[in-house]
């Protein structure tokens, strides 16, 4: 329980945030043009002193007050948003769906993220009361702390994919596309840095004929992760599936392709999500999902679909980090002779040597190599 702040009581603590372009006022003024006309002939005073450049960053700030731990207004209506669609979000809040936006102030003060309010939230809106009742829209004014959320990082801006899930089922597929193990460790990563448990399902595995990706599939079962088998032509696995989604907030995340929405309309018949085929050309996926989307399972809880992506920007966590994130890294660690050590490069490194008698998979290993040296963090 955190100790009252400010006047009168009050949760939240103060922060700086950008003022609106049209907001700030220039530092030179620039319409001498227009003093001519005025003066009409007469000389005009210049100032005495005059600001060629602001004082500092600060200068062009403004303070808000950032009340997430405090409890939301009694009179706001609460919901869980389902889709965002633009500026817009559609939230649920146990009656119907409102199309919601977000108010200014969120948006200025979480200007770092790509949106402020994502799939999953729970949030507190609020619907002028002139608006029809059918056709009125709210706005959202409150967002709950996030529990557990999926992060990448887009251009320079954090990207939460989701948030307030338990479980993150991690897709890929024995073939048409196949398997990427790289883009598994990414998710793996992603999801325990954001205290999501990471579920790995090896879908399309009537293709798999070599038994390749069994193999793959085994690799993550003997690290202690829950490992899924399962074919949406075939219905091999739905069962097991559909008991690992039911009461649980989960997302579905992976490649395009992969089968993620047919897998869906599997676990829970009539959803009549859209799928798409094959390239034939690359052997890739063709993006058919666009955005994320919560869908409420029969079974209880609920599930996320996601867009397929073919690439995962990791650098939302510092790379310092990724090796508690290798379950099989971490009785290691704690014996390389650098207390620094990124095992990448170093002497007497615990890590590789590890890799070296058979006690880490090699191939495991060269995939943390590649998230290290892909990472963008520039600190860590």
């Amino acid at each position: 329980m955190g100790k009252p702040g400010g006047h009168g009581g009050k949760k939240g603590k103060k922060v700086r945030v950008a003022f609106r372009r049209n907001r700030t006022k220039p530092a030179r003024r620039n319409d001498w043009t227009e003093q001519a006309h005025q003066a009409d002939g007469h000389e005009i005073d210049a100032q005495h002193s005059e600001s060629v450049v602001p004082k500092g960053e600060l200068s062009r700030q403004r303070t808000v007050k950032a009340d997430e731990d405090k409890e939301p207004p009694s009179d706001l209506q609460h919901g869980v948003v389902l889709a965002m669609r633009g500026l817009y979000a559609d939230v649920d809040d146990g009656d119907r769906i409102w199309p919601c936006t977000v108010r200014r102030v969120l948006r200025t003060r979480l200007i770092e993220q790509r949106h402020p309010v994502t799939v999953g939230d729970r949030v507190g809106f609020r619907v002028d009361p002139a608006e029809d009742d059918r056709a009125g829209e709210g706005v959202i004014e409150w967002v709950r702390p996030r529990q557990g959320e999926l992060c990448r990082r887009v251009g320079r801006r954090i990207h939460t994919i989701v948030a307030n899930v338990d479980q993150a089922i991690i897709v890929s597929s024995a073939g048409q596309p196949d398997p990427r193990p790289n883009l598994i460790d990414r998710y793996i990563v992603a999801s325990l840095a954001g205290r999501i448990t990471p579920v790995v399902c090896m879908n399309k595995i009537d293709l798999d004929q070599a038994g390749c990706a069994a193999s793959l599939l085994k690799v993550y079962a003997e690290l202690g992760y829950e490992a899924l088998v399962t074919s949406a032509i075939e219905g091999t696995g739905i069962t097991e599936l559909r008991g690992v989604l039911a009461g649980k907030a989960s997302v579905v995340v992976g490649q395009s392709g992969v089968g993620k929405s047919s897998l869906l309309n599997m676990v829970q018949p009539g959803l009549q999500l859209r799928t798409g085929e094959i390239s034939e050309q690359v052997n890739k996926g063709r993006h058919v999902t666009t955005t994320a989307s919560l869908i409420r399972l029969e079974i209880g809880g609920f599930v996320v679909d996601t867009p397929g992506i073919r690439s995962f920007d990791l650098s939302t966590v510092p790379r310092s980090q990724y090796e508690l994130h290798f379950a099989e890294f971490v009785e290691h660690v704690a014996h390389c002779k650098f207390p620094d050590c990124s095992h990448t490069h170093e002497a007497d490194c615990a890590v590789k040597a590890a890799v070296e008698t058979g006690r880490i998979s090699q191939d495991r290993y060269e995939s943390y190599v590649r998230l290290f040296e892909d990472s963008s963090d520039p600190i860590s």
